[in-house]
């Protein structure tokens, strides 16, 4: 076994781990251990790595069979796991959960810095089991009973005009539709910790009519974004961050004015999200993404 060491970030979530080199051999009992981190502080953050666009790919490979890049955007030429995330692309500056527009979001993320701006640029990663654990207990037992529907096809600008580029990009993530209804509060497949399966994506509750829907959905939001349930990491080059995304939300505020900012992220391809109730998540526009996960 290859030793590594924890060192806790935040409180509630987010540990470093120090002593590994991901670039070279990780053994199952090395995995095993980062996994089982994985579950316990839900963002693992790594320093100063080397590794390169098929080094990710192999260490995101460790965790699980891998998705391509994205439902609708295209991958890295020549990468077909690899997303790049740039800045000059556009900024995915609201809180969400990657993909939970898909019935079968990823199981984890893994973002590497490629160029980091010298000011800004960091990245915001939420406990959504810790926002759960938070609500009331009347609170708590209506949300159990919740679904939502996620969707791709939503207001990004929120209400703001859309120059030439942002449209195009727009064009380019809504090319296929999808629409799906996901439990509110979902049941870890490896724990069964609960947690708040919300987010960006999430545009209504099943049942309710429109001002409602976004008013609940708000004042869950509100708990998942807490100071207490949220870790932040300023990246450096060569840093890689692995989190659990069945567990988390996470934000990438635009406040790096023009500089440019450059990752490159690689994911776990997860199963299909269960309710409180045992219930399963289902399909309502678009297929079952099987050229995305399997």
């Amino acid at each position: 076994m290859t030793s590594f060491e924890i060192h806790k970030v935040g409180g509630r979530i987010g540990a470093e781990i120090t002593g590994l080199d991901l670039a070279g051999p990780l053994d199952e009992t090395t995995v095993k251990g980062l996994n089982d981190a994985l579950l316990a502080h839900k963002a693992l953050f790594f320093r100063g790595q080397s590794l390169d666009d098929d080094g990710q790919t192999r260490f995101a490979a460790r965790f699980g069979s891998l998705t391509t890049a994205h439902p609708t955007v295209p991958s890295l030429e020549g990468q077909p796991n690899v997303l790049p995330v740039d800045g000059e692309e556009g900024r995915a500056n609201r809180w969400h959960t990657d993909v939970t527009f898909v019935r079968t979001p990823p199981k984890a993320s893994t973002l590497r810095s490629l160029v980091v701006p010298p000011y800004g640029g960091n990245t915001l990663i939420a406990d959504t089991q810790g926002a759960y654990r938070d609500l009331p207990e009347a609170l708590r037992e209506f949300a159990d009973r919740l679904w939502a529907e996620h969707t791709n096809d939503y207001d990004y600008a929120e209400g703001k005009p859309l120059d030439e580029a942002a449209a195009e990009r727009r064009r380019v993530f809504t090319a296929r539709r999808y629409r799906t209804a996901h439990p509110v509060v979902r049941v870890h497949p490896e724990t069964g910790e609960r947690g708040l399966f919300i987010g960006g994506f999430a545009d209504r509750i099943v049942g309710l009519p429109g001002d409602a829907s976004r008013d609940l959905l708000r004042t869950l939001q509100a708990y998942v974004t807490r100071p207490e349930n949220v870790v932040r990491w300023r990246w450096a080059g060569g840093d890689v961050v692995l989190f659990d995304n069945r567990a988390t939300q996470h934000y990438a505020p635009d406040d790096y004015d023009d500089l440019p900012r450059r990752l490159h992220r690689v994911t776990v391809a997860g199963d299909v999200p269960v309710g409180v109730s045992g219930e399963s998540s289902y399909l309502i526009e678009g297929d079952e993404a099987t050229h995305y996960t399997s």
